[in-house]
């Protein structure tokens, strides 16, 4: 046999060896369970077989800064912050397919398998942000349905209240925080929850709830009126140094309560000057009464009592008002810096028992407590209404009202609240 022969021999047997070995490898791929060939949930390791979602469609309290997070843009810069743990605004628990099941599956039940369609059951048990373990199971109260509704209203007041920050305070996103800032959120360490202090806005109660989830109380009809505002339970988050305070805004759920302005203004007008108040008619009283009424008498100037609604609205929108500002009428926006602090999420006094029952359920608040709905001060009088407000507005003029509605446009710009009268403009 010449040696040319020979090399072709060894070729042809050589290529005959690569044609057995391409088949057998196409019959094994044929008979393999596709779940095999994908990587196996290992604890402490997620694998993700969909694209991370975009910025502005994570669901709150994502890892990511997402909606409901610590401060995105606006503080990260200066905090470099995580977003808060423990809180996911998704829908309710959906039954998991069984994963690895085709590693115990003899060769002829894979191929078997590998011709069954996907049931639609199947199919749903992948979450559609492609995370795995992210759905928070919604509390007996809350369907499945009216779970996504609230979680659609959340995320639509803060996106009105981001772009009125990014229209009219944009340069708010380019400040540090300082103890200034967070003076008026309270800290309940155990369930990692910020609260913004928005008085006439169910502040009151909110405290005797963080109370209750401190262990501080067994109940929250339990705790008085003094005890909630006077009794130093709940530490400021401006109590902290700085260390504590941009780890606990960069970690911690934050949230804050806001009132229709008008509204919530006739409240506190109510509350302080309609009734004896040792600490408001004869600081804020006395002043106004004698900066605003003409002929005022010896027993009012002595007393500061029998402030009328007129009187108190001139003192509010006086640029040289002969006393201060109170945080019962300031501005939300003054009071909670909404625009520097990234709130994840957004109560609304008119809705206040769903939203603060929703919320209680997120941050996985014991189940046994819900938001209470009693009145500790000045109980036996009405709860100010949209109709009792629009009385005391109507004691003033068209101009009066203009320029009051002026003063908390901002409020009413930021948290999606319609003009209470057709006039103003």
């Amino acid at each position: 046999m010449t040696p040319r022969a020979g090399t072709m021999r060894l070729a042809c047997m050589f290529s005959s060896i690569l044609l057995f070995g391409a088949a057998g490898l196409l019959l094994f791929i044929s008979l393999q369970d596709p779940t095999e060939l994908s990587p196996r949930q290992v604890p402490g390791i997620k694998f993700s077989i969909r694209p991370q979602q975009p910025y502005n469609d994570l669901p709150p309290g994502s890892s990511r800064d997402g909606d409901l997070k610590a401060p995105t843009e606006k503080v990260t810069r200066d905090l470099s912050s995580r977003a808060p743990r423990g809180l996911n605004l998704l829908v309710p628990d959906r039954p998991r397919a069984p994963r690895n099941m085709g590693a115990r599956l003899r060769p002829r039940q894979r191929r078997r398998r590998l011709l069954i369609k996907k049931t639609p059951a199947a199919a749903a048990a992948i979450p559609a942000n492609g995370s795995a373990g992210a759905f928070v199971r919604p509390a007996p109260w809350a369907a499945a349905g009216h779970w996504v509704t609230l979680q659609r209203s959340q995320q639509e007041r803060k996106r009105v209240m981001r772009e009125a920050c990014a229209k009219y305070r944009a340069s708010s996103s380019r400040r540090a925080v300082t103890p200034r800032h967070v003076s008026r959120l309270f800290v309940e360490d155990r369930h990692r929850v910020l609260y913004c202090e928005v008085p006439k806005a169910g502040c009151s109660n909110w405290k005797r709830v963080l109370m209750v989830m401190a262990g501080l109380a067994s109940s929250t009809a339990d705790i008085q009126h003094n005890t909630v505002h006077y009794g130093g339970a709940l530490r400021r988050l401006d109590t902290f140094d700085r260390q504590g305070i941009l780890h606990r805004l960069s970690t911690y759920t934050k949230m804050l309560f806001v009132r229709e302005p008008f509204e919530r203004l006739v409240s506190a007008f109510r509350d302080k000057f309609e009734h004896p108040n040792s600490y408001y008619h004869p600081v804020f009283g006395k002043a106004i009464l004698a900066r605003y009424r003409a002929n005022a008498s010896r027993e009012a100037l002595r007393t500061g009592s029998g402030v009328r609604f007129p009187e108190f609205v001139q003192y509010l929108l006086d640029v040289h008002r002969p006393v201060g500002m109170d945080i019962h009428w300031d501005h939300v926006s003054r009071l909670c810096s909404p625009c520097l602090i990234d709130y994840d999420f957004v109560g609304k006094f008119e809705s206040m028992e769903e939203d603060a029952n929703f919320f209680l359920s997120l941050i996985r608040a014991p189940r046994n407590l819900t938001f209470p709905q009693f009145k500790d001060r000045h109980s036996q009088e009405a709860r100010t209404t949209a109709q009792i407000t629009h009385q005391y507005f109507t004691q003033l003029s068209a101009l009066q009202r203009q320029r009051t509605y002026d003063f908390y446009y901002m409020d009413y710009l930021m948290f999606n609240y319609s003009k209470p009268f057709a006039d103003l403009y």
